[in-house]
């Protein structure tokens, strides 16, 4: 998600999160979630980070449905 300047400076806009505040908490499931949300509500991006990461879009969401339960 961060390799795209635009992508991650609309990101850390629409969370309110800052590069410091989005390392730390790199392991907070609600972080974890917040990535995931975003990238679920547009699907270039989504579909982006799952070849990226060798796994489905639906897996990326039901990995943020899974988070956010």
């Amino acid at each position: 998600m961060l390799e795209s300047e635009d992508r991650a400076a609309r990101y850390l806009e629409l969370t309110g999160l800052d590069p410091d505040s989005l390392r730390a908490g790199l392991g907070e499931p609600m972080i974890l979630a917040s990535a995931l949300e975003f990238l679920a509500n547009h699907e270039p991006d989504l579909i982006r980070a799952a070849e990226a990461l060798a796994v489905t879009p639906e897996e990326l969401v039901a990995a943020k449905d899974t988070l956010t339960a």
